[in-house]
C-alpha cells in the first residue's frame, strides 16, 4: 500500500511483460463476473516476467482488486493494449534532440514512471513534476528521482515541496530557465485540461493519456470515444495518448461522469468479494 487507498502490485504475466512498452495499459478482472478495469502499466520486468500496476480504491471493483493477497490470481489480465508512447518509435537522431517534461497528477505518477525510465535509459534529458493535494498522497517520489534529471514535487496545501498545483510548478520551472521540446501529462482529466492550457501558453507541445475512459479496451464497446481535432477517436486502440491541444476535454469529462450514479449505488451495496477489504 503506497497510501491508505493506493496499492502497488507486481503481477506475474511473462508474455505481457515481454511485450510491454511505456504508455500501454492492461485490463484486469477480479473475478469471472467482475468489471473490466483499465490500468496503465507502471513498470515491467522481462527477466522476472512481471508487470506492475497501481490501483486507487475508488469503487467496488477497485476495492476487490486491492483486497487480493500475494499468491492469489485475477480471473484474467489482458494486455498490453493501446499504442506505446510516441518516443518509443522515434528515430534516434530526432530523439537525441528532445528534452521532455513529464507532469503527473496523483495516481498518474505511476504510469509516468516507466516513461521517465525509458527516456533516461536512452539518454534523453527528462524532468518530472509530481503533484498531489497533500504530502500523504504523493507516490513514487524516491523511485522517480532515480530515473529523471530533475524532480519537482508540489502539493496543493504546501505540505511537501512547492506550494501550488502542477500548472504553477510548470510555470515556475520554465521561468527558472528550463526549456522543453515536449510535455507528457498524465492525471485526472481536469488536471490534464488545465496543464495542457498552461503548456500551450508556454509554447510546449503536450501529449495526454486518456486511459481512464476505457471499458473493453478493444474498440468494440465505443465507451472510449473522444473528440480529437474535431474527429471521433477510440482511445483504447488509437491511443491512449493524444495531442493535448486537440482533445475536447469537456466532452471527455462529461463521458467520464456518465456512470457516477451507478458507481455510487454499487459502492453502497458492495461486499468485498475476496473477503479481506483493506
Amino acid at each position: 500500500m503506497l497510501t491508505p487507498t493506493i496499492c502497488r502490485m507486481e503481477v506475474e504475466a511473462p508474455r505481457l511483460a515481454a511485450a510491454a512498452q511505456p504508455g500501454q495499459f492492461l485490463i484486469v478482472r477480479a473475478d469471472e463476473k467482475g468489471e473490466r478495469i483499465p490500468l496503465t502499466i507502471s513498470d515491467f520486468d522481462v527477466k522476472r516476467g512481471t508487470v506492475t500496476i497501481v490501483t486507487q480504491k475508488i469503487g467496488a471493483s477497485s476495492s476487490d482488486i486491492i483486497a487480493y493477497e500475494p499468491g492469489e490470481a485475477f480471473a484474467d489480465v489482458v494486455g498490453p493494449l493501446g499504442l506505446p508512447s510516441e518516443f518509443v518509435s522515434m528515430a534516434p537522431e530526432k530523439l537525441s534532440q528532445q528534452r521532455y517534461i513529464l507532469i503527473a497528477g496523483g495516481v498518474g505518477t505511476a504510469p509516468v514512471y516507466p516513461q521517465a525510465k525509458w527516456l533516461k535509459e536512452h539518454g534523453v534529458p527528462v524532468d518530472v513534476i509530481i503533484g498531489a493535494k497533500t504530502k500523504d498522497l504523493l507516490i513514487y517520489v524516491e523511485e522517480m528521482r532515480g530515473v529523471c534529471d530533475n524532480l519537482f514535487v508540489c502539493t496543493d496545501d504546501g505540505s511537501e515541496g512547492f506550494h501550488g498545483m502542477g500548472t504553477n510548478m510548470l510555470e515556475h520551472v520554465v521561468s527558472e530557465g528550463h526549456q522543453y521540446t515536449q510535455a507528457v501529462i498524465i492525471g485526472p482529466m481536469i488536471m490534464m485540461k488545465f496543464t495542457t492550457l498552461t503548456c500551450k501558453k508556454l509554447g510546449i507541445p503536450a501529449i495526454v493519456s486518456l486511459n481512464s475512459l476505457m471499458v473493453d479496451g478493444t474498440g468494440m464497446c465505443g465507451a472510449c470515444r473522444v473528440s480529437v481535432g474535431g474527429k471521433t477517436r477510440f482511445a483504447c486502440v488509437e491511443g491512449p495518448e493524444f495531442d493535448g491541444y486537440e482533445v475536447d476535454f469537456d466532452l471527455a469529462m462529461r463521458r467520464q461522469g456518465q456512470y457516477k450514479a451507478e458507481e455510487a449505488e454499487a459502492n453502497e451495496k458492495h461486499v468485498c468479494k475476496i473477503g479481506r477489504g483493506k
